[in-house]
């Protein structure tokens, strides 16, 4: 009962963290413009993000990569 007791909030912890993980910010799947929403455009755009906002240790190029696809129309 009392290593129930001790591992009850580590395991609260641990789901607790997986939730907000799942939870953060989507990349864009669909482009607004029907002409536009390919592989081939997506891939593209994609690129242009990447090459615009290389990896940073901080992890803030991904939500800079996600706004540089929102204003190309994904979504």
């Amino acid at each position: 009962m009392e290593l129930m007791r001790n591992l009850l909030p580590i395991i609260c912890s641990l789901l607790l963290f997986g939730l907000l993980a799942c939870s953060g910010p989507q990349f864009p799947k669909t482009n607004s413009d029907p002409a536009k929403n390919n592989a081939k455009t997506f891939n593209q755009d994609l690129n242009d993000c990447l090459d615009a906002y290389p990896e940073a240790p901080s992890g803030s190029h991904i939500k800079q990569r996600i706004s540089c696809m929102n204003l190309k129309g994904w979504h």
